[in-house]
This record gives C-alpha cells, structure tokens and sequence, in this order.
C-alpha cells in the first residue's frame, strides 16, 4: 500500500500590489520583487520544517519565480534540503487580478491544497478569497493598505500554517471565521469586500484607489479598528468592532466643512486627513442596507470597482463566517502548549509531529 502523501499549500504571491495613487500621494514605500521572493522563501522554509512536502504556487511575470527559483537552487547545492517541492500552476498569465482569481480557483478545485498563504494587499485577499471557496488562507501584507492581513513574520506565518494544513491542530481552533460584505447593483451577482466598502461621488475611472476625502458619503466595514490603515481607520476612530465579533459598522459622511463631526483618520500610510461625518451604526449580519446617494462609485477594500446611476439600487449586506482564514497566534499557542515543535535527539522533526517517516 502506497505511503499517504501530506497536504499540499498553495502559494499567491501578487508581483504587483502595492502600486497605485496612494503611493504617490501619501509617504507609503512599496515592496520590491526580490524582497516579496524572500518572503515567500521564508514562508517555504517554515512550511518544510513542519513536514509540509509540497506546494505549488501561482505563475507570474513580475520575477518573483525566478528569485524563488534561484534561492532554492543555491540551498540544495549547499546540501541544506530546508524547502518543499515546488511546482507552478499550469495555466495562463495575463498579469492581471484575473491571474490571482484563477490560481485560487485552481487551489480549490485540486482538492488537495489545505490551505492557501497570499502575499499582497487587501484587493489580493479579496480576490483569492472569491474563488477559494472552503479552503483556508494565511494572509501577508505587501499592499498598500493591509487593513485586512495582520503585520507578522512570514516565518511564524508559514509554520502556523504549515501546522494548520498537516491537521496537527483542532480546525475549530487553527480556521478562523471572517467576515464580508457584499454589494449588488439593482439585484444583480454580488461583488465582495473583505474589509470596507465606500460610496463616493466620483463617476470617473481615473485613479482607482481612494484618497479624496470631499468625495466619501457612505462607508460600510466589517470591522473597525483604530490601528489599521485606509478607509476602515475612519471606523475604528468612531467606535470600535473586533473582527471576531458578529456585524460591523455603517457610517454616513459628509464634506468635513458642514458635517456634525469631523475626524482626523489615516486613510493611506502617511496621509491623515478630515474627514466629516453625519452618524453612525451598527451593522447587523444579514441585514440589507440601501445606499442614499443617487450617483457615484463603489469601493471595495479601497479601490473603485462600481459605478451606479439613478435609479439603479446599491444593497450592502454584511455576512458572518463568510471564510475561513488560519489563526496564527491560536496555532502557534496550541503549538507551545503541546509542544508540537520540540524532538528528543534520536528523533526526527517528522516524528516529533507524530508523521511516518
């Protein structure tokens, strides 16, 4: 009988998020090919030490293969074995957000990829999160605004995950639920956001992301945090909703000149701004939410993606455990508390996890 093989764990890492108008007009640095390839050798590093054996990843163009290629290469010609059997997805690069949404669509359908580590920022997530369906994913942030993935090591990133996918950890415990909301134009397929979804006056395409305060009238977020960047800030300033807690929050604007309330929030790495604001609510889970403004643009996690017209309707509904992403903090503490990483000297780290050899 044939040894089982151990799960596999995808790998999108977008070559060209981080560029965009706010890198122009706020103090934000972007993150280089060569630096975006370390990552992702360092997250194959921490995968390979907990016994992950393979993982394929997304093509692209923008030269992150090959630095990754490369590195690997020059580790097995020291005789280091430190990295898992890479291969790339066979399917077409164009280069585009479509490359990110196929190459999740592919992860899932394989059916044996437990889990999905993606580098980028928040428009990355949201696209791998649209075809990813049930399989989990570990975030890291190379966008602009990373409101969504959490600031860590891609090292411990990679070994929660790699714990994750091997089923070393309860799945109530390693697979967090998250939230999302989705937006439908008179009815229509919804799109999603994973973070914050803005409605601004602005009818022309222009540049995509946002950063023109005057403009904002609606802003709807899963949840509000005072530490993050980008349009949730404005949330989280008003009043705070923790990603783990049901609902979000729902905030009315205005220009800052006439609005009841203004607030000085950071919208772009180093651009705080007024920002005024009429009231605001709770959002409910499940509960429609009608936009007012008769014309304008919809922004998904920051960036302008729907334009309406009267008298095409706006729904906004936020939706509880929408995804699953991996818990790294609860991982890497079940991890310690059992002791999962830790071998006598005549064992092997594969033994240690409690794998055959």
């Amino acid at each position: 009988m044939a040894a089982e093989r151990t799960p596999k764990v995808g790998i999108i890492a977008n070559p060209v998020s981080a560029r965009d108008i706010r890198r122009v007009v706020a103090s934000a640095n972007g993150v280089q090919v060569a630096d975006r390839a370390n990552i992702v050798l360092r997250a194959l590093a921490a995968l390979a030490a907990c016994g992950i054996e393979d993982v394929v990843m997304m093509p692209e163009r923008g030269g992150i293969a090959t630095h990754v290629l490369r590195g690997m290469e020059r580790s097995n010609a020291q005789g280091e074995a430190r990295f898992p059997r890479l291969t790339h997805l066979a399917m077409p690069v164009t280069g585009t957000v479509a490359d990110t949404r196929r190459a999740a669509r592919l992860m899932r359908e394989a059916g044996d990829v437990a889990a999905i580590i993606v580098l980028g920022g928040d428009g990355t997530h949201r696209a791998v999160v649209a075809e990813c369906g049930a399989v989990p994913i570990a975030g890291i942030s190379t966008g602009t605004n990373n409101a969504f993935p959490e600031h860590r090591e891609p090292t411990i990133t990679g070994l929660a995950t790699g714990l994750a996918a091997l089923g070393m950890v309860p799945p109530a415990l390693a697979f967090a639920p998250n939230k999302l909301i989705e937006v439908r134009l008179d009815g229509g397929d919804p799109e999603i956001a994973l973070v914050d979804v803005a409605l601004v006056t602005d009818r022309y395409v222009g540049a995509r992301a946002l950063w023109r305060a005057e403009t904002f009238r609606e802003l709807y977020v899963t949840f509000a945090d005072p530490e993050v960047i980008g349009m949730a800030a404005i949330a989280g300033l008003l009043e705070p909703v923790r990603r783990a807690e049901s609902g979000g929050l729902a905030v009315m604007l205005a220009p800052a000149a006439t609005a009841p309330t203004v607030v000085r929030a950071p919208i772009a790495p180093g651009l705080v701004t007024e920002i005024g604001v009429e009231d605001w609510r709770r959002m409910p889970a499940d509960k429609v939410f009608a936009s007012r403004l008769p014309a304008g643009s919809v922004a998904l996690d920051g960036e302008r993606e729907l334009f309406f017209d009267s008298p095409q309707e706006v729904a906004i509904t936020l939706r509880d455990a929408a995804f699953h992403t991996v818990d790294v903090a609860a991982v890497m503490a079940f991890c310690a508390r059992e002791k999962l990483l830790l071998r006598h000297p005549h064992q092997g780290p594969r033994a240690a996890l409690g794998l055959s050899a």
